[in-house]
């Protein structure tokens, strides 16, 4: 069995290699090419953790992918990394174990990172320039290279943190870049300046208040993705124009839309495909005065189009025997 470990797959320049598999991941939920499971969720309340079993399979794939991923919420302050996770690639064509993607959840923090930076550069302003990034964590870090990476234009960020010490280790994280981050506590005022926002925390209560948010922002919301996670306001949510999300059954039923589905102040039929407006099928942003959320709740197709780009790109597709890597 061929183990490839974390070490190798972060040699791999997948922010760029990948970037056109996960827009793709998106389009197959909307032309019937995908086929997804319901996720499985085992909270860990006791420990501030959980875990989600996710797997897919995109038709016409050499593979399937069977993922394995768990948030520790508090291993930032035992100076670990808040999640990790390995991925199981299947051949679709004999059944045997392709490889082990032993990424400690490194895979599915970039696939993640792929995903809310083509949302929020397919949904933002034509204009927008300045981005607020909610959250002082591994995926806030990574959003920003994913935006910076697929953006075309010149690009402001503010990062909250709930202290400036946290925020400003984002800053230093990412000195390698050049780009203008400034660090705040003060997140009122990010979201009054900013025109894009994303958000990535596992809070459990509103984060984002309605009356902070201006026409024409976008908002693309990555962090609730299990039961009782909640960052914006529910207010904010049935105020805006437009709702997309990644997969309806799955943003209502526990991402961060669900509050205000069960409060029925939204319905399915205003939530939009993101896939659907990737392919031209359905509208996005239709003004510059719009608000405008994503929901991404994460779904297997991207965990397939992830573990794919890195098998062909290191040339074992096809192969379902070996060693580590």
């Amino acid at each position: 069995m061929i183990v490839i470990d974390r070490e190798r797959l972060a040699e791999l320049p997948l922010l760029t290699l990948a970037a056109p598999a996960i827009r793709d991941a998106y389009i197959a939920v909307t032309d019937g090419r995908a086929n997804l499971p319901p996720v499985g969720y085992l909270p860990l309340p006791g420990r501030n953790a959980d875990c989600h079993i996710k797997y897919g399979y995109i038709e016409g794939d050499p593979i399937f992918v069977v993922k394995i991923a768990s948030g520790f919420y508090d291993n930032p302050a035992k100076g670990l990394p808040s999640s990790t996770g390995m991925m199981v690639a299947v051949s679709t064509e004999t059944g045997d174990v392709v490889a082990v993607l032993d990424d400690k959840g490194l895979l599915t923090d970039l696939r993640t990172g792929l995903g809310g930076a083509i949302a929020t550069t397919a949904l933002w302003r034509k204009d927008a320039g300045s981005i607020g990034i909610v959250g002082a964590g591994t995926q806030a870090r990574i959003q920003i290279r994913a935006l910076a990476s697929l953006s075309n234009r010149p690009l402001r960020f503010t990062v909250w943190g709930r202290s400036m010490e946290r925020a400003n280790a984002v800053l230093a994280d990412l000195a390698d870049l050049g780009l203008p981050i400034a660090a705040t506590t003060d997140l009122e005022a990010l979201c009054r300046q900013s025109d894009a926002i994303v958000t990535t925390t596992p809070s459990k209560k509103p984060l984002i208040r309605s009356a902070w948010i201006g026409p024409g922002t976008h908002i693309t919301a990555m962090g609730a993705d299990a039961p009782g996670k909640q960052e914006l306001e529910t207010a904010l949510v049935a105020r805006a124009d437009r709702l997309f999300v990644d997969l309806a059954e799955q943003c209502l039923d526990h991402g961060e839309f669900s509050a205000a589905a069960r409060a029925v102040v939204i319905q399915e039929e205003r939530c939009v495909a993101l896939g659907a407006v990737l392919s031209g099928a359905a509208e996005g942003r239709r003004s510059d005065n719009d608000i405008t959320i994503a929901d991404l709740t994460g779904i297997a197709t991207q965990d397939t189009a992830i573990a794919r780009t890195v098998l062909d790109e290191l040339g074992l597709l096809g192969r379902s025997q070996g060693t580590t890597a």
